[in-house]
């Protein structure tokens, strides 16, 4: 069975920032982003190709933004993420729009796979 065009690739950039109008004012200026607001912690940007997330829900992590992947099978990709030796950091969950799961790669990166919800 065929994946989608997205299936298993990056889809998208999440950045847990302490203050959304302060990030959104620094993008937009220096870079000429675009914003999208879902609600006070919660911002989409767009860089005229590829889009991400500003959110106040995580702390900001030196270590970088969260790399989201997309999937068509979250139940699926979970078992291979933890078959290929990868840890369950936040099982599946459900969001506006969509569910994900997050994991830890054998080094500690933590990276997430989203899919849409069905409707």
């Amino acid at each position: 069975m065929a994946g989608s065009e997205n299936d298993r690739r990056i889809d998208y950039i999440e950045m847990g920032v302490v203050d959304i109008e302060r990030s959104k004012a620094f993008y937009g200026n220096a870079f000429g982003w675009t914003f999208k607001d879902y609600g006070p912690e919660y911002c989409e940007f767009s860089d005229g190709r590829l889009t991400g997330g500003f959110t106040t829900g995580t702390e900001p992590k030196p270590g970088g933004p969260l790399v989201i992947l997309y999937g068509d099978d979250l139940v699926d990709l979970q078992g291979r993420v933890q078959d290929a030796g990868g840890r369950i950091a936040m099982p599946i969950y459900g969001f506006p729009g969509g569910q994900r799961f997050h994991f830890l790669d054998p080094d500690g990166y933590e990276l997430a796979i989203w899919s849409k919800s069905e409707e």
